[in-house]
């Protein structure tokens, strides 16, 4: 038995960047930055930090960068590819890249126009806590992508 599976969750490190296929179909790539905390040897606390590249197709790729902003917290479940390729001068090339199955946004930060979820009208109060949607791409098959 195989399984390719990633799911991280991590914060945006730059805008996502949209493009469209010579098909149509849209495509969006971004990064996510997923840290961990632990303590050396010598008694200090330390941060170590990821990066992760994503790409995403159809409608992920629409929520993606209609909603998701640098900084933006997303949980991304996908599967873990490498392409190659070769440069003008010869020299081979390698991107790890996780092709996103299933989006999941994190919450907006309070008080901000724009975050990951349209502004509600209702005032701080009032304020109810937002359901995260889940957008799951069931009709592209990655395999069909031309990379």
């Amino acid at each position: 038995m195989n399984l390719n599976k990633a799911i991280i969750c991590g914060r945006l490190t730059r805008d996502p960047e949209e493009k469209a296929l010579p098909s149509g179909q849209k495509v969006t790539n971004f990064s996510l930055a997923t840290s961990r905390f632990f303590t050396d040897k010598g008694g200090n606390k330390q941060q170590a930090s990821e990066f992760h590249n994503i790409v995403a197709f159809g409608r992920i790729a629409e929520i993606a960068g209609q909603y998701l902003k640098k900084g933006a917290l997303a949980l991304i479940e996908g599967e873990i590819r490498t392409r190659k390729w070769e440069d003008q001068q010869g020299k081979t090339n390698y991107r790890t890249e996780i092709y996103a199955s299933s989006l999941q946004l994190g919450p907006r930060a309070a008080g901000t126009e724009g975050g990951n979820f349209p502004t509600s009208t209702s005032n701080k109060e009032e304020e109810k806590e937002e359901e995260i949607p889940v957008i799951e791409e069931k009709d592209i098959d990655i395999n069909d992508i031309p990379f």
